[in-house]
């Protein structure tokens, strides 16, 4: 006769779909945050003074009366914090063995699926932007007061930074595309789930143009920026209104 306890149930173990949810929301946050950073940093092709004040706005200048870059330290801190925790959730998904990688591969010879194509592309993605993005990061961290249009030309051109800025561009804006795709698919309802999914990758692939676009444009005009104001490296931007004042 089976004795009582074995008609209880076994436990179910939780915490991985709940890492996976954690996994899915610091993703959405990230790559959301990614397309506003664009524009905002894109805010240079309105001119000179629309990037300075976008850069003040957000050092609480307009609201206090003056700049208080450590607000934007510790956004940028948050951001940091928010990224290392999603590299360190998506890591427990990558193929970490060579008997791993191998399965892997064939798996995907044999299927030949887009989206089975789209998860490595985003993991190689990922894996780059692990050690490249932390750069940037710091530096805006560390130096949140040298963000504006001198300043920023300046960190591109005379400091060197536009060849790690234009590789991250690809890198941030094919992952975050794939990664945004992935969520709509992965927690989506759908009556059409095939016809969707292509709708899904139409939208996909337009932003990931347009925002590749967008960066190109932005990155060329901090570069022409830069070279100009190289005789004057170090020069902090005054706007317009300010110079008119004094």
């Amino acid at each position: 006769m089976n004795s009582p306890d074995s008609f209880i149930s076994p436990r179910i173990d939780r915490w991985p779909a709940r890492l996976d949810l954690l996994q899915s929301s610091s993703g959405l946050v990230l790559g959301l945050f990614m397309w506003l950073h664009m524009l905002f940093v894109a805010s240079i092709l309105l001119g000179n003074d629309a990037m300075w004040t976008v850069a003040r706005f957000f050092e609480g200048y307009f609201f206090f009366g003056r700049p208080l870059p450590w607000l934007v330290s510790a956004f940028v801190a948050t951001v940091f914090s928010l990224f290392v925790l999603h590299a360190w959730l998506a890591l427990r998904k990558f193929p970490t063995q060579w008997r791993q990688h191998a399965a892997f591969w064939r798996h995907m010879r044999a299927l030949r699926h887009e989206d089975t194509f789209l998860w490595f592309v985003q993991v190689i993605t990922g894996f780059a932007m692990f050690f490249l993005a932390p750069v940037h990061l710091y530096l805006m961290l560390a130096h949140p007061e040298l963000i504006g249009p001198y300043e920023s030309a300046d960190r591109v051109w005379s400091g060197r930074m536009w060849p790690l800025y234009l590789v991250l561009l690809f890198l941030v804006e094919v992952h975050g595309g794939i990664g945004l795709y992935r969520l709509a698919v992965k927690w989506g309802q759908y009556r059409n789930p095939s016809a969707m999914r292509r709708r899904l990758k139409q939208v996909k692939w337009g932003l990931t143009a347009f925002f590749l676009a967008l960066g190109l444009l932005t990155l060329a005009a901090y570069v022409k920026l830069g070279m100009e104001h190289a005789p004057q490296v170090g020069e902090r931007y005054v706007p317009a209104w300010q110079r008119s004042a004094s």
